[in-house]
Formats: C-alpha cells, sequence, structure tokens
C-alpha cells in the first residue's frame, strides 16, 4: 500500500479503537483500523479482566480482543498490522503516513493508547528483560518459586500482583505511600493473600543486577532510612503516559500530553476525534474505551452525513 483513500482511519486496535470499528463498520463506513505495535492495546495485556460486563467468571485479555476484532471485521471493519508515525490535519482529506505507505482520511479517529511509565532509576533500563518487567502476562512464567517485588498502589498494580502469585514464591507490593488507590475488592483479595506482602511509605532508587537483577535499593520517604531488598523481579505499575507524540502542535492536547475531547469525542480539528486513554487520564477502563470508541465513530458518522465535502475530494 502506498497511497490510499478511506472514509475512517483508527489508528489504534485497543477496546476503543475496535469497538470504534464496529460502529463505523455498521454505519457501512468501510474503516480501516491501524494496529498499532500492540494488537488489542493494553487490555490486551491483562491476563483476566473481570469487570467487563457478559463475562460473569471474568475474560483473558487477549481472547476479548480477538471477540473485539472478529466482531467488527464481520461488519465490514479492515484491520491492517501498521503503525502510523506522521499526520498532517491541515486539510481534508487527512493525511496519516504509515509504515507502509500513505493513507488520505476523510476522518480519523485517534485511539493510540498510553504506555506504562518507568521509574527512571539506575539500572532499569539495562536490567529490563533481566528481571525489570511491565507486564506480568508477559514475564510472569518466568520467575517460578522466585521472590518478586511490584511497585505501585492502583488496581493493575494488585491485579498483576495477584496473578503472580500463581508462578512467584512471594509477591511484594512497594507503595509510595501509606495507602492503596485500588479499589476495595482487590485490595481484600490481595492483603488476604498468602504469598502476598506491602512495604509501603517506601520508593525504589536503584535495581541492582550485572546480567539480572539481584536487588532492590529502597528509601523510605517518611524517615529517610535505606536498605537493600533481595529480589528476582521487579514488575512497574505506576500508571501510564498517553501516546499523543505525534499529535504536539496539530491538536489541542492537556498538560499531561493528553488529547482534549468535548462529550462527542471531537478535538479542535473538524473531523479528527480521540478515544480511550489517548484522551482519558481519569477512568481508564476497558469499558469506558470501549465507550468511547462507539461514541467516537457515531460522531465521524454524523460528520460525514453533514460534511459539504464529498468523499474522495480535499477541501
Amino acid at each position: 500500500m502506498t497511497d490510499r483513500h478511506v472514509k475512517v482511519l483508527i489508528l489504534g486496535s485497543g477496546p476503543a479503537g475496535l469497538s470504534a470499528a464496529l460502529y463505523a463498520a455498521r454505519a457501512e463506513l468501510a474503516p480501516v483500523v491501524l494496529t498499532g505495535m500492540q494488537l488489542g492495546g493494553q487490555a490486551a495485556l491483562t491476563f483476566t479482566i473481570e469487570n467487563y460486563p457478559g463475562f460473569p467468571t471474568g475474560v483473558g485479555g487477549p481472547e476479548l480482543g480477538e471477540l473485539f476484532q472478529k466482531q467488527a471485521e464481520n461488519f465490514g471493519a479492515q484491520v491492517e498490522f501498521d503503525t502510523a508515525h506522521e499526520v498532517d490535519f491541515s486539510k481534508r482529506p487527512y493525511k496519516v503516513m504509515t509504515d507502509s505507505g500513505e493513507y488520505k482520511a476523510d476522518t480519523v479517529i485517534i485511539s493510540t493508547g498510553a504506555d506504562p511509565n518507568h521509574l527512571n532509576i539506575p539500572g532499569e533500563v539495562e536490567l529490563t528483560g533481566r528481571g525489570v518487567s511491565y507486564c506480568a502476562t508477559c514475564d510472569g512464567w518466568f520467575f517460578k518459586e522466585k521472590k518478586v517485588v511490584i511497585v505501585g498502589g492502583g488496581d493493575s498494580a494488585l491485579e498483576e500482583g495477584l496473578f503472580i502469585t500463581r508462578y512467584a514464591s512471594s509477591v511484594t507490593v512497594i507503595h509510595r505511600r501509606d495507602e492503596f488507590r485500588a479499589g476495595a475488592i482487590l485490595q481484600k483479595r490481595a492483603k488476604e493473600h498468602p504469598k502476598m506482602n506491602f512495604i509501603l511509605d517506601t520508593v525504589v532508587t536503584e535495581a541492582v543486577g550485572s546480567d539480572k537483577l539481584k536487588a532492590l535499593k529502597l528509601k523510605n520517604v517518611k524517615t529517610g532510612a535505606e536498605t537493600t531488598f533481595e529480589t528476582d523481579g521487579l514488575f512497574i505499575f505506576i500508571g501510564h503516559t498517553p501516546n499523543t507524540q505525534m499529535f504536539a502542535g496539530k491538536l489541542e492536547m492537556s498538560e499531561l500530553g493528553y488529547i482534549k475531547v468535548n462529550n462527542k469525542m471531537e478535538t479542535n480539528v473538524p473531523g479528527v476525534f480521540a478515544a480511550g486513554e489517548v484522551a482519558d487520564p481519569h477512568f481508564r477502563q476497558v469499558i469506558t474505551s470501549a465507550g468511547m470508541g462507539a461514541a467516537a465513530a457515531i460522531q465521524a458518522t454524523r460528520f460525514l452525513e453533514a460534511s459539504t465535502v464529498p468523499y474522495g475530494e480535499s477541501s
């Protein structure tokens, strides 16, 4: 593919992108989804999703993403394993440059999601893949009968920590505050698990090791006391940064880098919409991302119906 014109181009294949694809496809707009680097988005890296309606016993993240994709494709959406790296929103049709060529799109729905934050401590980069990880589903199996540390205090930290208990001999959760932000049910489950331990009011200041992680240097934020904690694995779950770098200067964004949208998922550029974690620093749930994607596609459909520029022509 070197040059292709589409009505609806969707950037990202997580819950927001694939839900948008479903709704746009049902409107017979033949949407094209560019998967980006991770098919299914961050949700596909979660072992079990227990709070998505319709699955009383939970559903695997990869499985849910596959179901989203199949449903969208059944109605005519096309999923392309391609990544966008530059956009031009100066006039319609909008231009999106990808690894395989250039798309011209009458509307664009941005659902590029967010990536996990790093601690930015000595040894973190060097030991990534050698004991340091950001994905329990990806790497948990490698820590059978080993000691693992989780850094974070939200839902993701405790969910992934509980998942790793099926492999590790012990899971220690380190959090910089004196209480967790995770939901009450998750906290109860984690605190009652025999393999889980907790160190509060503490931050990790260094990952120690040469060929693999051996220990962590810790500092108590209240007393200033420094200690060394031996461990085989470090899993980091301290939030995410939205994937909006290519839209800098082209769309209005918040101070944290999230794309600003109104209640119709519209950006400040007519015909360009954003949905999911790329525009949501607050809820960051599969169900809210899916809802935002559906709303973006509905509004894109209405935009095209009301547009004075016929499909295939420039403004």
